[in-house]
């Protein structure tokens, strides 16, 4: 059995079986586990053994909450594994991802897609259409100065499609545009919920 270190969120994992869904589960959901989809990891606080996932279906209303035990894990894809995978589609997502590819390698952290273009990405199933977004992350494990984010929000304006772009660092998610601003203090997204820190890095939770 494939053995992870442990998953960190929007990975995409599979493995996960129509058994191991809530017995209310849609069809939809029971379709997607059985045809071998992979679930992407999300943030919660969940008992040892387990990690919190979500699965996609066909439609964005098609979006259920789920849990998978960790060992039924057979595989594992991280966002930035992606990096380097061309679309066969194309759609402006795709197009902005190959312009934004050498600017971002060139930045200094590691960086991965996400969301539907990531999926599509990992799976060859059509996930992204015409009006995608483009979701990516950046792992900024180390402190990136303001002046550096807005450095690197100014390349991701003006596209042909929008761009969002999540640091993971320490403390959890933190948006790119919210880190660029001038708010002394920023919403970073934990396992326990959001909450309000001056520095993603260093600070515990603000109060």
């Amino acid at each position: 059995m494939y053995q992870p270190e442990h998953p960190r969120p929007h990975d995409l994992l599979w493995g996960m079986c129509p058994e191991q869904l809530p017995a209310a589960a849609p069809a939809w959901a029971v379709a997607v586990l059985a045809a071998g989809q992979p679930v992407v990891v999300r943030r919660a606080v969940v008992a040892s053994g387990w990690v919190a996932v979500g699965l996609r279906g066909a439609t964005r209303e098609q979006r259920l909450a789920a849990l998978m035990p960790l060992a039924a894990i057979s595989r594992r894809l991280a966002p930035e594994q992606l990096c380097a995978r061309q679309a066969g589609e194309d759609l402006p997502v795709f197009r902005v991802l190959a312009e934004l590819r050498p600017l971002l390698d060139a930045f200094g952290h590691h960086w991965g897609i996400t969301g539907s273009a990531g999926f599509q990405l990992a799976t060859g199933l059509p996930a992204a259409h015409p009006d995608s977004d483009l979701d990516l992350l950046l792992r900024a494990e180390r402190p990136l100065p303001r002046r550096e984010a807005r450095a690197l929000l100014a390349l991701l304006e003006g596209r042909a499609c929008r761009v969002d772009l999540q640091l993971e660092t320490p403390l959890g998610g933190v948006a790119l545009g919210e880190w660029a601003g001038d708010a002394a203090r920023v919403m970073v997204k934990s396992a326990e919920g959001p909450h309000l820190v001056s520095d993603p890095w260093t600070e515990e939770r603000a109060a």
